[in-house]
């Protein structure tokens, strides 16, 4: 019988199922998992923040390890939360954007094992409530209560299982709720929970208990709020990013007659502190469970991962949204408590969302399959980093690439064109190092950026092309170049 993708897989969930039968002899930990949505990475307290208070993700920094250099494989929704699935890139899985065309429906490659899909196979009982964003049903879990789309802040519909049902109540503390009710239920199996957030994904909408926090309050912009692009065409031409182009209508109650330069200090303002609201609700979420697993004495036996889907502009470069390779919209907060591991700890290794499924399943005691790409941080989180721990990563953003096939240019010049091409960002890939940057925007005419980290960490000086540059450009294409072999991302 010839080998195909599907009885790869049931071989792949065959071996975990082996494995469970060592569950009851070797202690396996719970598993938490928490995203939330376009939390950007320098945006709680644990991180830096002095004025978004989130006391319980500070715990778990407390208590684990913070990561400050976690990145993601491809800034945008749907192929970040494939990637950390499956533990691979969205080359590999088949998510490579939030919707590559009009009407274009992109699955999972069923083929693939996801790591909730392997845990279940091994015995654990499995469960997703909140945001899942895409456009199939969840499988591998054996309960999942999961938000249509978006989903909405105020009184939510749910899929249940599979069947619609509304909710009274905040979205955030809604899916909090159904998180209780996953793990008060009595079980002797471990547990894997996957707890996801549309918070704080724009717009914005706090509960009214955070919606006032910072009204006397006023935020510092940040340092490349008036950024004018001189050196970078591809953000130069993203308009429809800027605060001042395409946030006016979110706000009904704008003063009238404000300067162009006054209008945008007013909309930042609002935006920053709905932001924080919403990110306010969803750390006193998590204190809610964290209080049930100290009550129920299963705190020192659960892995805890809090990550978010992808970085996101908050006002960085004029901008909100993400999806360039921009370090505001590359790195993403990443605290992670492991039951016997370092308590305080901060990393500045390069971590990839692809390295949770293998880290949860290392914690599990499951072999990872093949078709992940990623690595355990098990040894970070011990404190020994190994010697061949990656010193440079690979990012690649697909979104608008079928166009390249088709009209190329000319469709993406044309106004019309917009409703498919969200921000008018095309396809590019490239590399980082702790001290450099190169991005590839091949599909304008293999344009490139080169950024020097150390020295320009806010990415404002283009140095591709200039004198002084060609080695460090020629050495960072060629490792460009090697990734993508090493990814099988060379179509």
């Amino acid at each position: 019988m010839p080998i195909t993708r599907r009885t790869a897989l049931q071989a792949t969930l065959a071996a975990a199922a082996a494995s469970s039968c060592n569950w009851r002899r070797v202690s396996r930990p719970n598993i938490l998992f928490v995203m939330t949505d376009d939390h950007a990475v320098g945006h709680s307290s644990c991180y830096g923040n002095k004025f978004v208070k989130t006391p319980n993700l500070d715990r778990l920094a407390a208590e684990g390890t913070r990561f400050d250099s976690s990145c993601v494989t491809n800034s945008l929704c749907a192929p970040s939360r494939a990637c950390v699935l499956t533990g691979a890139y969205s080359h590999v899985n088949g998510i490579r954007g939030n919707s590559e065309a009009k009407n274009a429906v992109e699955n999972l490659d069923r083929s693939i094992a996801t790591y909730p899909q392997l845990l279940q196979a091994a015995g654990y009982r499995t469960g997703i409530v909140g945001k899942w964003h895409l456009s199939h049903d969840p499988a591998g879990f054996d309960t999942w209560r999961v938000l249509p789309g978006q989903g909405e802040y105020f009184n939510p519909t749910f899929i249940d299982n599979g069947a619609k049902k509304r909710y009274d109540g905040y979205a955030t503390d809604v899916t909090t709720d159904m998180a209780l009710e996953f793990l008060k239920a009595r079980d002797p199996k471990p547990w894997c929970l996957v707890y996801q957030h549309k918070a704080p994904h724009r717009p914005f909408l706090p509960p009214p208990r955070f919606a006032k926090v910072f009204d006397k309050v006023e935020i510092p912009e940040p340092l490349t709020f008036n950024d004018d692009y001189a050196t970078r065409k591809v953000a130069r031409e993203a308009e429809d990013m800027r605060f001042d182009v395409s946030l006016e209508g979110d706000y009904k109650d704008l003063p009238k007659g404000l300067s162009p330069r006054d209008k945008k200090k007013w909309i930042y303002q609002r935006f920053v502190k709905d932001y924080y609201g919403a990110i306010m609700a969803v750390d006193e979420g998590l204190g809610r469970v964290l209080k049930h697993l100290d009550d129920e004495r299963m705190t020192n036996d659960t892995l805890i991962v809090y990550t978010s889907d992808n970085g996101f502009f908050v006002g960085d470069h004029g901008w909100y949204d993400k999806r360039f390779m921009y370090e505001p919209s590359l790195r993403v907060p990443m605290v992670v408590r492991a039951p016997g591991a370092r308590r305080g700890a901060t990393h500045d290794l390069t971590t990839l969302n692809i390295d949770v499924a293998p880290t949860i399943l290392d914690y599990a005691d499951i072999p990872a399959p093949p078709s992940m790409q990623g690595r355990s941080m098990r040894p970070l989180l011990a404190g020994a980093a190994p010697v061949d721990w990656r010193k440079s990563m690979y990012y690649t953003y697909y979104e608008n690439s079928w166009v390249l096939a088709g009209k190329g240019k000319e469709a993406m010049a044309d106004p019309s064109f917009q409703f498919f091409t969200p921000h008018r960002i095309g396809p590019h890939r490239g590399v980082r190092t702790a001290t450099h940057k190169l991005i590839q925007y091949y599909a304008e005419g293999d344009y490139h950026e080169l950024f020097d980290l150390e020295r320009d960490p806010n990415e404002l000086n283009n140095l591709h092309g200039t004198a002084g540059s060609e080695t460090i450009a020629a050495e960072l294409k060629r490792e460009l170049e090697r990734l993508r072999v090493q990814y099988r991302d060379t179509d």
